[in-house]
C-alpha cells in the first residue's frame, strides 16, 4: 500500500532519501533548502533512517564530505540552494570527473546581487556544465520520484556521475500538495545497495583524484561525456521500471501536453509548467491550437525528444527563468542547437519570465502566445522578451 498525505515540497525529498537510506548525509543550512535536511534529521534522531548525519560548516564542505564518503562506497545526499551552490562549485566538477553518484537537492533560487531569496533557475543554470545530471521537477510528487530515480540512474555502472534533482525554492519546496509516499521496502527492490565497482577500501588500497597530464585528460572527459550519454538511454530504462514499480507515467526525458495539432508549442522546465498548462487548457476551450512541453532532464539534454515534439509546430515559445547577460536564456539556446541540425525549423522566441520570484500568472503564458501568434502573422521582430517588464 501507499501512504498518501499532504506536506510540503522539502519534506516529500526528505521522504525519498528516507526510503533510499544514504549511508552518508551532509548537511549545511540555506534558505529555501532547510527545510529538507531539518527533516532528514528528524529521521535520523527518530530512528526511522540509520545515516551517518554530518552538520558541516559551509557548503563547500558539504559537497566535500559528500565527495569523500562517496569515494568510499557510501550513498549519500546533500541539498543546497543558490549562492550556497555556487560555493560548492568548484567541488561539484570533482564529484563529476572522479565518477561519484551523489545525489543532492536543489531548491532553486536567483542569484544576488541583489540579495533576493525566491525562485528562479539561475543557479543550477550556472552549474550546467559541471558534468551533473539535472532533473528539473514540476510538482512535490515529481520531486520525490525523481530524488529516488536520481540515485538508480547516477549509480549505474554504465554511468556513475552525480545527479541533481531541481525544484523551486518556496513554490514547491514550502507548499502543501498531496503526495503518494512509497514503502521503504518497495524502495529497496526498485533501488538495491550502492556496491561500486570502484572505490576506496584498506583492504584493496588504490589512489582517486591523481594529476591528469595531457597524454589522458582528453581521454578522462570523453569518457564523462560517454557516461552522459549513457545516461540518455538508461533514464528512459528507469523510468519505466519505475512506472512498473509504483505506477505513476514518467518514462520520457520529456512530456508532450496536448501538442499533436499544436500550432504553438510552449517549452519550459520546473513548476512553471503548471501554470502552462492550464493556460494552454483556457486557450484551447477558446480554439487555440497550442500545446506545451516539459522539459525534465535537462542534463542529458532530450534533443531527439523535442525534435520529433515539435515536428508539427510553426512557432516555438522558450520561457526561462534564467538569463545569460550577453546571450539569452539557457534552455533556448540549447533548443536552437538542438533544431539546427534537424529538418524542421520553427519560428522561436525566448522569453524570459519570473526572475527573482517575479509572479507568472495565466494571463502572462496567454500574453505570450498572442506575442508568439502575432509575430508569426507579422514577422519576428525581437526573439528575446522580457516578460511583464515594468515600464517606469
Amino acid at each position: 500500500m501507499v501512504e498518501r498525505r499532504v506536506m510540503e515540497g522539502s519534506h516529500a525529498v526528505a521522504h525519498a532519501v528516507r526510503c533510499c537510506e544514504p549511508d552518508v548525509v551532509s548537511a549545511y543550512p540555506i534558505t529555501p533548502q532547510t527545510h529538507i535536511v531539518e527533516k532528514i534529521s528528524q529521521f535520523v534522531a527518530d530512528g526511522d533512517l540509520k545515516s551517518n548525519y554530518m552538520r558541516v560548516e559551509s557548503e563547500f564542505s558539504a559537497m566535500s564530505a559528500s565527495v569523500g564518503a562517496s569515494a568510499t562506497g557510501a550513498r549519500t545526499f546533500t541539498a543546497t540552494a543558490s549562492q550556497g551552490l555556487m560555493l560548492m562549485s568548484e567541488v561539484l566538477y570533482n564529484a563529476s570527473g572522479l565518477r561519484l553518484p551523489i545525489v543532492m537537492s536543489v531548491a532553486n533560487r536567483a542569484m544576488g546581487a541583489p540579495i533576493n531569496i525566491w525562485n528562479d533557475h539561475s543557479d543550477s543554470m550556472g552549474v550546467r556544465d559541471a558534468g551533473w545530471i539535472q532533473l528539473y521537477a514540476e510538482d512535490n510528487q515529481e520531486a520525490l520520484d525523481m530524488t529516488i530515480q536520481a540515485y538508480k540512474i547516477a549509480e549505474n555502472q554504465d554511468v556513475m556521475l552525480p545527479a541533481m534533482v531541481c525544484m523551486d525554492g518556496f513554490i514547491l519546496t514550502h507548499t502543501y500538495e498531496p503526495v503518494s509516499i512509497p514503502k521503504k521496502e518497495k524502495v529497496k527492490e526498485f533501488l538495491p545497495e550502492f556496491d561500486p565497482e570502484i572505490k576506496l577500501d584498506p583492504e584493496n588500497p588504490l589512489t582517486l583524484g591523481t594529476v591528469g597530464f595531457p597524454s589522458d585528460y582528453m581521454e578522462i572527459r570523453h569518457e564523462q561525456y560517454q557516461a552522459m550519454e549513457n545516461a540518455r538511454d538508461i533514464m528512459p530504462k528507469v523510468f519505466s521500471e519505475y512506472e512498473e514499480k509504483f505506477g505513476r507515467t514518467q518514462n520520457t526525458l520529456t512530456e508532450n501536453y496536448k501538442t499533436e495539432d499544436a500550432e504553438i508549442i510552449l517549452v519550459s522546465l520546473g513548476s512553471i509548467m503548471g501554470t502552462i498548462k492550464e493556460a494552454v487548457d483556457e486557450l484551447r476551450e477558446n480554439g487555440k491550437q497550442v500545446g506545451a512541453i516539459k522539459i525534465k532532464a535537462f542534463r542529458p539534454f532530450p534533443d531527439q525528444e523535442l525534435i520529433e515534439g515539435l515536428q508539427n509546430a510553426e512557432a516555438v515559445a522558450v520561457l526561462d527563468k534564467n538569463i545569460t547577460l550577453g546571450k539569452k536564456g539557457a534552455l533556448y539556446t540549447e533548443m536552437k542547437d538542438t533544431l539546427y541540425s534537424a529538418d524542421i525549423k520553427p519560428q522561436m522566441t525566448n522569453y524570459i519570465v519570473g526572475l527573482g520570484g517575479r509572479d507568472i500568472p495565466r494571463q502572462s503564458i496567454k500574453n505570450i502566445v498572442q506575442q508568439t501568434k502575432d509575430d508569426l502573422n507579422n514577422g519576428q521582430t525581437r526573439e528575446v522578451r522580457f516578460v511583464d517588464l515594468k515600464e517606469e
